[in-house]
């Protein structure tokens, strides 16, 4: 296939979705595609197709750092997951749910009226940026690439932040800037991950898709991927990997338990604890995760 071809094709897989009328207008990705493009997400779904992590692995992510998922990430492959450099609103507990997309461009009058006209042919309300908190719900963390964009690259105020959080009772990442920064604080339990602030308001901007893959710096972000954000950032793992991430981390925060424990009795030398144990340290530990009321196992050998 030559580059014409491929990019012509490349156009069309993206128009399809777009001319069936069984998918809505916005989204670039049908529920099809995104099942296809998350092939190693085995377990449930949304009904547009985005993978449902369970409640209870979310739960278990919420001691995770960035340093305990990068690890993780870059054995199995998944070298551009972490993102850093942000301002960060009402900071407090680790913020974890699962992302759902949205994706703004520079606006161009002929194409925004398309988006519009589709918009209003679905019944959404208000302008573009309330579209995609109607579609929230518990857990999720909305990700908005709005290219960097500050003035007049405010993503949300006070109000539409109080909206995100009633709907997700999570918080929000966004490649721009939010505004009411005032009235943001007092939402309580509402983080933020902003590259800024401004006091303009949202202009001359196009929502151009809904949980659909986008770039976040040096990110690849896709819809129910789930964002763990910590003092160092914002790290994204792949739905497939979010139980991996939750039980190596369980692992070393046990080892690192169990070590402390026998350094403070004396029955290990620093140099026993720090190097690879033997047997019948495996098995001493395992019986102590057994007595813990642990399901975790170091395998023996």
């Amino acid at each position: 296939m030559n580059k014409f071809t491929l990019a012509v094709a490349l156009v069309i897989s993206l128009a399809l979705p777009l001319a069936m009328p069984a998918h809505a207008q916005l989204d670039l990705f049908s529920k099809e595609q995104r099942i296809e493009f998350t092939p190693d997400w085995h377990g449930d779904r949304f009904p547009d197709g985005r993978p449902n992590v369970p409640d209870s692995v979310l739960a278990r992510l919420k001691d995770v750092t960035a340093d305990e998922a990068w690890d993780v990430l870059q054995d199995a492959g998944y070298k551009n997951q972490f993102e850093g450099g942000w301002k960060v609103i009402n900071p407090g507990e680790r913020l974890v749910g699962r992302v759902v997309t949205a994706v703004f461009m520079p606006q161009r009058p002929d194409v925004d009226s398309v988006i519009r006209a589709n918009g209003k042919k679905e019944n959404r309300i208000g302008d573009e940026n309330s579209w995609i908190i109607d579609i929230l719900r518990p857990g999720d963390v909305l990700v908005v690439d709005l290219f960097g964009k500050i003035r007049y690259g405010t993503i949300v105020g006070d109000n539409l932040s109080t909206a995100i959080y009633a709907k997700s009772h999570n918080g929000l990442i966004v490649d721009g800037a939010v505004r009411d920064v005032t009235g943001i604080q007092e939402i309580h339990g509402f983080q933020v991950y902003t590259r800024g602030v401004d006091p303009s308001a949202l202009e001359h901007v196009m929502l151009t898709g809904i949980n659909v893959p986008l770039r976040i710096g040096d990110a690849t972000v896709m819809p129910g991927d789930i964002a763990i954000g910590d003092p160092e950032g914002v790290t994204f793992v792949p739905p497939q990997l979010a139980a991996k991430v939750a039980d190596d981390t369980e692992m070393d925060h046990l080892v690192d338990e169990w070590g402390h424990m026998m350094l403070r009795e004396g029955k290990y030398t620093p140099g026993e604890i720090d190097n690879t144990w033997t047997p019948q340290m495996i098995q001493q530990f395992n019986a102590w995760l057994e007595k813990k009321g642990s399901k975790l196992r170091m395998p023996e050998k």
